[in-house]
């Protein structure tokens, strides 16, 4: 199953334009609060209409704003999980998964209830109410009910963002498994890094309602093209950046000119994320000297915090070292190997 969005939709100062593909994969929507990925499952379930463009699932056309095409949410034949599962509070588990199955002979409605109920190990839940299930419960539910309505595709709105941390890796643990089982596309919201990284395997990010369109998961980690994308993807390091004529970069932030290749046209920014960056002994090549303002003990590592020629701090992280970290005050040289700088547009 494919999908197929290229749409426009404005709200008051708020502007949505997003144009991607998926096919068959689990495809992320990633960005902050507010960016407009919500927006987008719900302009593909027809609960928002756009104001221009079209969709399409698996070659069928839910809209088109040029030919007057808008389906009713009940012909679209997508299904949307809310972030808050949308459950029934007042029927049991039965109840939920029959009200998918409204207007069916009862005895077949009850065949396939049975069915879902063993597909997602609900047995023994029939007769409870969702408050009395636990967080990977009440989103087996939600997703079976969806399942019992036959979507093409799936689409899940922030489904781990309301749980704890044990809660959440436990129920990650479980939605893993669910996604492989489903044959089509799914779309998922998220706001984490760790999430799309981890579930996804495609990805579009979102900035101020400025869709990024479609690349490969790997590629939003080893090479983004935007600073919002590298900045989505966890990395903490950036400047300005300009070309020189000599083919190397200024990038006036950390004080510093650099030798990289190849430069993309219309560059604006460099970055490094903060394991990429090595301890050197003296100047050289791509080496900034910089004097220490902070050394963090993580867990796992350790953070130290530099200042740079250019006032702009760069966070170093170290795996746990066996060898005396220098101290606040002291100077460093931290080198940028030409092969982990992220040129971005």
């Amino acid at each position: 199953m494919s999908v197929k969005v290229d749409i426009e939709k404005r709200l008051g100062d708020f502007s949505l334009n997003i144009n991607f593909e998926a096919a068959d994969v689990v495809h992320g929507l990633l960005g902050a609060s507010g960016c407009g990925k919500s927006m987008t499952l719900r302009c593909i379930a027809g609960v928002v209409t756009p104001d221009r463009g079209r969709i399409e699932v698996n070659g069928r056309v839910l809209f088109d704003s040029e030919q007057h095409i808008n389906l009713t949410p009940q012909q679209r034949k997508v299904g949307l999980l809310f972030q808050n599962y949308a459950l029934f509070p007042n029927m049991t588990v039965e109840g939920n998964l029959l009200a998918a199955l409204r207007g069916q002979e009862h005895s077949t409605a009850q065949k396939k209830v049975a069915e879902m109920i063993r597909r997602f190990r609900l047995e023994g839940l029939e007769r409870h109410r969702p408050n009395q299930l636990s967080g990977g419960q009440q989103q087996r539910l939600a997703l079976a009910r969806i399942l019992l309505t036959e979507p093409e595709i799936l689409m899940l709105d922030e489904p781990l963002s309301a749980l704890d941390s044990y809660l959440r890796w436990q129920t990650e643990l479980e939605l893993m498994d669910l996604l492989d089982r489903f044959t089509g596309t799914t779309l998922l919201v998220t706001h984490s890094r760790e999430e799309v990284r981890r579930l996804c395997d495609t990805v579009t990010v979102l900035d101020a309602g400025q869709g990024s369109g479609s690349m490969p998961v790997q590629s939003l980690f080893d090479a983004p093209e935007t600073l919002s994308a590298c900045l989505l993807s966890g990395c903490k390091n950036y400047s300005r950046a300009e070309k020189l004529a000599d083919g190397r970069i200024r990038v006036p932030d950390w004080g510093a000119e650099l030798t990289c290749s190849p430069i993309p046209a219309g560059l604006q920014y460099a970055a490094i994320r903060a394991h990429h960056i090595t301890l050197a002994d003296v100047s050289g090549e791509n080496v900034i000297p910089c004097r220490v303002q902070r050394v963090i003990e993580d867990v796992f590592s350790t953070i130290l915090m530099a200042q740079t020629p250019g006032g702009t701090p760069l966070r170093v992280e170290l795996e746990q070292v066996n060898f005396a970290l220098p101290q606040p005050g002291e100077t460093l040289y931290l080198q940028l190997s030409p092969e982990r700088l992220m040129l971005l547009k």
